[in-house]
């Protein structure tokens, strides 16, 4: 992908160095990470689902943290002492630790987060300020039986 200098932008536009920031990190090798997969569904108007696929941790092995509209879950698989005692012949399950981050948009909160079947499903509500929401104006009309209104012009 071919870079892209938003430096004359920075000059002009106040506020928007998130974006920037965000469109810079496009191109960056570390976005190409994979594991663990991950699903992310619109479950409602303001609702959204992301499920991840964290088979073999445990919820204590598991951290979410929503900071400054970005999400990061992390895992770290505890050691198992068994397992150092055995030798695999095959080992296709993997142990790695993770991180994986999501950026949120504004007013994007993450409401419950849940662990069943190896999958760690985390719900996110978009809740839009009341000041924020369009609103409607009414239309005042005239009165059918008013006289319309005039306008006197003076000439000289």
């Amino acid at each position: 992908m071919r870079h892209v200098d938003f430096s004359p932008l920075y000059r002009s536009t106040v506020g928007f160095d998130r974006l920037f920031t965000m469109l810079d990190s496009l191109g960056q090798p570390e976005q190409a990470q994979s594991y663990p997969p991950y699903n992310i569904e619109r479950t409602g108007d303001n609702l959204y689902r992301i499920t991840m696929a964290v088979a073999g941790f445990d919820e204590s092995e598991l951290s979410i943290e929503a900071h400054a509209h970005v999400l990061t879950v992390k895992g770290e698989k505890a050691e198992d002492e068994k397992a150092e005692q055995s030798e695999f012949l095959y080992r296709g399950i993997a142990k790695r630790a993770f991180e994986r981050r999501f950026q949120l948009a504004d007013h994007v909160e993450v409401t419950a987060a849940s662990l069943k079947n190896g999958l760690l499903h985390i719900d996110l509500l978009r809740n839009i300020p009341e000041a924020m929401k369009p609103r409607r104006i009414s239309i005042a009309a005239e009165a059918a039986g008013a006289a319309p209104k005039a306008i006197e012009a003076h000439v000289n």
